[in-house]
């Protein structure tokens, strides 16, 4: 659409010429009597809107004066009182309409500028960003995104969705981003958050999707950097591990051979042997921990399957918190109604529970409670550990999985952990073909489900 601007000229003109037409129009057939000076408002009112208050008076006037010769052809009478009553109302006609469109080219210049200055701020994003309506065309988009589009090799039309499916046979993962892109058109209502890898590049992009009315709000980031820290991150991780399991082994050893030697040792001694004692275990979990988060990010994790009673490994993992439990007068139970066996693998099972277990009652204050509760689940077994404690803050625990992730609520009270035990547990259940959820609320307390498929 024109703006007001470029069609300035042209309004004055056609209102010239309606103008000329319509008092033409009063003396040929002798219509001034009829139409009278409201034949020539309009036109009035068109010429103040576009040329402003000076043009809107002298229309006014023109107006007026044709409208005298008008009447003097046709040998009309008029008093005094008539002629001010039409030339004030045209007067105020012309300036009227002058004010008006003053105030609407001022809000056009406004919105333009506006319009303006939002473009250049969504063009100087790094990421790319468009606005889609309910059918999934786009509505804006940034110059980011439409260079990522060139790059990609995507079609110039058609919806998102369409122009994604069109790639998917360049992405490392063709399957997986083809039914994920589906799956994505399908999803109207829900914010997601997905991740890909070129092909041919090995360049990394999140994709993030947001409802905002009728229509979703999609921005593309690249993580190539951030993927390329984690590999090295992990790669630091597990050198670093198998480092300290050396010296460990051996301050392990030389700890035993102190541990026979105690009963000679002052109780200052013994003390210190406790200390080191405690120390050494902490470290050594540790390494253990960073060793398997190691071996599952390459996928060396081999589970050993067996029939396996969870209700059992409950009760055992009840039993190794207990002390810590008793200690912080936490109220640990365990309650298994019949729980199906399934298949796994029993010593990773129990890191799963020992964890989740640990953590419960590491994060419950002084007399909370920690129920550990095994059952039934359609046709597989179901496992939910709760408690009492903390809790995590609504925005953070879509990152509890995330490796090296710590609530603000345990780092506010400085609650010693490695951030690793949740993304162990993850991925360990998963490894069995089971699922694991977290809620939490905070300062009301947590629950993890976990899920498994039972024994054939």
């Amino acid at each position: 659409m024109l703006s007001f601007a470029r069609r300035r000229h042209v309004v004055t003109y056609v209102a010239l010429g309606g103008l000329a037409v319509t008092w033409a129009v009063m003396l040929a057939f002798d219509w001034t009597a009829k139409l009278g000076t409201i034949a020539l408002a309009p036109w009035v009112a068109l010429i103040g809107f576009d040329l402003g208050v000076v043009g809107g008076m002298a229309a006014a006037a023109v107006a007026l004066a044709l409208w005298l010769v008008a009447t003097d052809v046709s040998n009309i009478t008029w008093d005094t009182i008539q002629l001010i009553v039409r030339a004030v109302a045209l007067l105020a006609l012309g300036v009227g309409s002058a004010l008006a469109g003053r105030r609407m080219r001022l809000q056009q210049e406004i919105l333009r500028s506006t319009t303006a200055l939002q473009a250049s701020l969504i063009d100087a994003t790094l990421d790319g960003i468009c606005l889609t309506d309910s059918d999934g065309e786009v509505l804006i988009s940034n110059k980011p995104l439409r260079r990522l589009a060139l790059e990609f090799g995507m079609p110039i039309s058609g919806t998102v969705p369409e122009r994604l499916l069109a790639i998917a046979d360049k992405m490392a993962e063709p399957a997986r981003y083809r039914e994920r892109m589906l799956a994505l058109a399908q999803e109207t209502g829900d914010a997601t958050i997905d991740e890909f890898e070129v092909a041919v590049t090995g360049r990394v992009f999140r994709g993030y999707t947001t409802p905002v009315g009728e229509g979703r709000v999609w921005t593309l980031r690249e993580v190539t950097a951030d993927r390329e820290l984690d590999r090295m991150r992990d790669a630091f991780v597990a050198t670093v591990s198998h480092e300290l399991r050396t010296p460990l082994t051996s301050i392990s050893g030389f700890l035993e051979m102190l541990e026979d030697e105690e009963h000679v040792l002052g109780e200052a001694g013994r003390q210190y042997l406790e200390v080191i004692r405690r120390s050494t275990e902490r470290l050594h979990a540790l390494v253990e921990d960073l060793l398997l988060v190691a071996q599952i990010e390459a996928r060396r994790v081999e589970l050993q399957l067996a029939p396996v009673d969870l209700g059992e490994l409950a009760a055992r993992a009840a039993e190794a918190a207990r002390p810590s439990a008793r200690e912080k007068q936490v109220d640990l139970q365990v309650h298994a109604n019949g729980p199906p066996v399934v298949l796994g693998d029993a010593k990773r099972l129990t890191q799963v529970l020992d964890n989740l277990v640990s953590n419960a009652v590491k994060f419950t204050p002084e007399g909370g409670a920690v129920t550990i509760t095994v059952g039934q689940n359609g046709a597989g077994a179901r496992l939910v550990v709760a408690d009492t404690g903390i809790g995590v803050p609504k925005d953070e625990q879509k990152q509890v999985f995330s490796r090296f992730f710590r609530a603000s609520t345990a780092t506010r009270r400085a609650i010693p952990g490695t951030g690793l035990g949740l993304a162990i547990c993850h991925a360990l259940v998963e490894q069995h073909g089971g699922s694991i959820e977290f809620s939490s609320r905070e300062g009301k307390g947590t629950e993890v489900v976990v899920t498994l498929p039972a024994a054939a």
